[in-house]
């Protein structure tokens, strides 16, 4: 079994840093791309940033240049630094990693977080 276990989320101010972490944890063999996507009130689920486990990242338009994704691959974490942040980055933020397990690899599955919820106030 693995799980996603979120932790950062809070409320500050406009202009403010946040800092999301994900850690997963269970029978892990290894693990491919990770991410962070945030869903607000009444939207879709929308990617935020992507990386793989050789550091290639991808972001949204909406964050380049304010967000900052990194992963320490020993401990099987992905963080997202949030910087200037705005009142329209307050979402629920989840995280994402493909995986493969002992009974599972090669194959690796998609799995999420429970989410953090992130408010920006202005």
């Amino acid at each position: 079994q693995v799980q996603l276990v979120e932790s950062g989320g809070g409320l500050v101010q406009a202009g403010g840093s946040l800092r999301l972490s994900c850690a997963a944890s269970g029978s892990i063999v290894s693990i491919a791309a990770m991410g962070w996507y945030r869903q607000a009130p009444g939207e879709q689920r929308d990617l935020v940033a992507t990386i793989t486990s050789g550091g290639s990242t991808n972001y949204a338009d909406s964050v380049k240049g304010r967000f900052t994704i990194s992963r320490d691959n020993a401990k099987n974490t992905v963080f997202l630094q949030m910087n200037s942040l705005k009142p329209e980055d307050t979402a629920v933020y989840y995280c994402n990693a493909d995986i493969s397990t002992r009974k599972t690899w090669p194959t690796k599955y998609d799995y999420w977080g429970q989410g953090t919820q992130v408010t920006i106030s202005s």
